[in-house]
């Protein structure tokens, strides 16, 4: 399966749309790991914590969206869009979406 952000496929011909598809993840932080990336935000520095977590949900995201691309017949999705969003009572926790357009590419 191949992914991309742009509507074509350098190299490729687009022969067939098959559809929308989309993939989301919602992960819960940690209350501990919020506590530290709390106090690191304030020193200064990366939240590794955060990273990981942001990294889990955008595999989780990708995962299935070829899942849908697939199903759909298609052996790539173009035109990617993916969103980051804090969602849940006082934002605690991680959204990752990501849209695109499945097609067949020969």
């Amino acid at each position: 399966m191949k992914f991309s952000t742009t509507p074509t496929l350098e190299g490729h011909s687009i022969t067939e749309y098959c559809g929308v598809v989309t993939g989301e993840a919602i992960l819960g932080a940690n209350i501990f790991r919020d506590f530290f990336a709390g106090i690191r935000d304030i020193v200064g520095g990366r939240s590794g914590a955060y990273e990981k977590e942001l990294r889990k949900a955008r595999q989780i995201a990708f995962e299935e969206l070829e899942e849908q691309a697939k199903a759909l017949g298609a052996n790539a999705v173009v035109g990617i869009d993916i969103d980051y969003e804090t969602v849940g009572k006082e934002s605690s926790m991680l959204m990752v979406s990501v849209t695109g357009t499945a097609v067949i590419v020969r």
